[in-house]
């Protein structure tokens, strides 16, 4: 987050949303017609580049050089990567999963849960789901960290940022539901509470990304591995949806002891990751770090999701 700089965070999520509906809108129609092709995929994919483009398009036509070197160096150095959070990078997930399919065993679950799948639950066309599942977590998080989650933390507390982040990428997700074979219209179609909890289940995994990339300096990269990381753990086991249920409230667990724990800068509106400048800018006169952010409704001193 950039101090003296105007984020404008509604005017960033409201364009993101008009682009991304216009073009999953349309690919989902196309997913109904021409399913030899493929052309669907193509719709699918522009609308998923969305929050990246427009990031990158505010950020490299500010005029505060600041911003531009701090997306720079978040997305470049691995430095800021804590090896110590590697064991949350890597277990965490795989615990989660692991832990909400013991749980489902009382209650009829199956211990056949625990086996491998022997594919994805999904199709993504012509496109490999496993390179979907990448790119998906690659360019959302090129865009959510690179300037949607700062413009939203210049403005609230991590707390109330990560809240309204989460709901807002819930909600982006919705259009998905339309899609024929993608996840979301697979589960919808199975029974529409499966669909309810991956749109509820978002908000605690948001907030949760959101914590993994503060955590390691706001690294772009180290949110980007997380978010891949949880979208293999939800494909790697034969899990129900009964217990992907489960699996929902055991996160949002978990996401209240880790707010419980690091209170201090979840209700702090100073940035929690000044360290993320020390690379690119080390040379420059940074700006001090308890400063607040100037938002839409300030007058900014300079004027860039």
């Amino acid at each position: 987050m950039i101090p003296k700089y105007r984020y404008k965070p509604w005017t960033y999520f409201a364009a993101t949303f008009i682009a991304t509906y216009a073009l999953w809108f349309a690919g989902a129609y196309l997913s109904f017609q021409d399913e030899k092709n493929g052309l669907y995929m193509l719709f699918m994919f522009f609308g998923l580049l969305v929050p990246f483009l427009l990031s990158f398009f505010v950020i490299f036509t500010s005029k505060n050089s600041g911003l531009k070197r701090d997306f720079i160096n978040r997305l470049i150095n691995l430095r800021l990567i804590k090896p110590k959070m590697f064991p949350v990078f890597f277990l965490v997930m795989p615990l989660t999963v692991l832990i909400s399919i013991f749980i489902s065993l009382p209650f009829g679950g199956s211990v056949s849960q625990f086996q491998l799948a022997d594919g994805f639950s999904f199709s993504t066309g012509s496109v490999p789901t496993l390179v979907f599942l990448m790119l998906a977590a690659c360019f959302e998080e090129l865009g959510w960290r690179g300037y949607a989650f700062d413009s939203l933390q210049s403005r609230h507390t991590y707390f109330m940022a990560s809240i309204i982040f989460s709901i807002l990428w819930s909600l982006w997700h919705f259009p998905l539901i339309f899609v024929n074979h993608f996840y979301q219209y697979e589960i919808y179609h199975e029974n529409i509470l499966y669909a309810v909890n991956f749109f509820v289940g978002i908000i605690p995994m948001g907030v949760f990304v959101s914590w993994i990339c503060i955590k390691n300096g706001k690294s772009i990269p180290a949110a980007i591995l997380f978010h891949f990381i949880v979208n293999i753990c939800q494909e790697a086991l034969t899990v129900t949806q009964t217990t992907k249920c489960i699996e929902t409230l055991v996160i949002t667990l978990v996401v209240a002891i880790i707010i419980v724990l690091d209170k201090e800068m979840f209700f702090s509106k100073v940035s929690p990751a000044p360290e993320t400048q020390n690379l690119v800018s080390e040379t420059q006169n940074p700006a001090p770090e308890t400063q607040n952010p100037v938002s839409e409704s300030q007058n900014p001193a300079h004027e860039v999701h």
